[in-house]
């Protein structure tokens, strides 16, 4: 069915302005038992200043509203690391959802994962009156695929990950990892992406070692699992972000690795990077 036919009642005029507004704003509107929920977590004392300082980049409220969270929902959040979306959906799903946290797991590799499963881990447990019963499951391949039971899940969500995947010194099978997501969805089930973005998919590099993917890439990765594409939102969009910096986004904050006060400066004037934040579904029927 076209777009002209699925317009009724509302006239022309109205679909002009709509398909002229920024995609964010045609996003999921949260309900408001949703919304309050959210607006306590992220004002809540389970976040530190440091972390707060960080919505500004990465508006963690209308994010997850382009992605349609409900505090009803059973959601996967994957490699959530620190925590950081961690300690805001946990919350919010507390009692009411259920948060599965897909970590590492044992067969990770680097030190810093290993630090980052044990003090999520740690925290979750110290922090049961705000964070509910977290669910830890792992996701590692080959051997790790089981981040939910199957057809379980309502929203998976990754945040800047994607590019680690594609990047052969994690010797992950990014194939397998997104028929991961497929499977612990719903049918109807959300599929949500946030990663650092390259502007052209015809220069980006293949492997990602600058830490950017292409929305283009990432599509192509989610329509391979099956899933169907929805919506992009420009939400997390940073103009300022040149992508061309010496030591890839870990030039931009918060890992600023540069040595000058000039540089430093000259990068804190960027901000966080320009990021992609996509949305598929698994389609009814699978």
């Amino acid at each position: 069915m076209s777009l002209w036919n699925r317009v009724s009642g509302w006239g022309f005029a109205m679909l002009l302005v709509a398909t002229a507004l920024p995609s964010f704003v045609l996003a999921q509107t949260l309900d408001s038992g949703t919304a309050a929920a959210l607006d306590t977590a992220l004002a809540g004392p389970q976040r530190s200043e440091r972390n707060r300082a960080r919505d500004r980049y990465r508006h963690p409220k209308e994010t997850l509203a382009f992605f349609g969270l409900r505090r009803d929902m059973t959601v996967v959040e994957i490699w959530p690391g620190g925590g950081w979306y961690t300690e805001i959906l946990a919350p919010v799903l507390k009692g009411t959802g259920t948060l599965y946290a897909a970590q590492y797991g044992p067969a990770a590799t680097f030190d810093y994962q290993k630090r980052e499963d044990a003090g999520l881990a740690q925290r979750a447990k110290q922090s049961r009156d705000r964070f509910g019963d977290v669910r830890f499951t792992s996701l590692w391949t080959p051997g790790d695929l089981a981040i939910a039971p199957p057809g379980s899940a309502d929203l998976v969500l990754t945040f800047r990950n994607v590019h680690n995947w594609v990047d052969p010194n994690y010797r992950q099978d990014v194939g397998a990892i997104f028929g991961a997501f497929f499977t612990a969805l719903k049918p109807g089930g959300v599929l949500g992406i946030v990663d650092h973005r390259w502007p052209d998919a015809k220069t980006e590099d293949p492997v990602a070692r600058n830490g950017y993917v292409s929305e283009e890439r990432v599509k192509a990765l989610a329509a391979a699992a099956g899933f169907e594409f929805v919506g992009r939102s420009d939400v997390n969009r940073n103009a300022k972000d040149t992508h061309d910096h010496p030591n890839g986004v870990w030039t931009l904050p918060p890992d600023l690795s540069v040595k000058s006060p000039e540089e430093r400066q000259k990068y804190l004037g960027i901000g966080e990077s320009d990021r992609l934040t996509l949305k598929f579904r698994k389609p009814v029927g699978h």
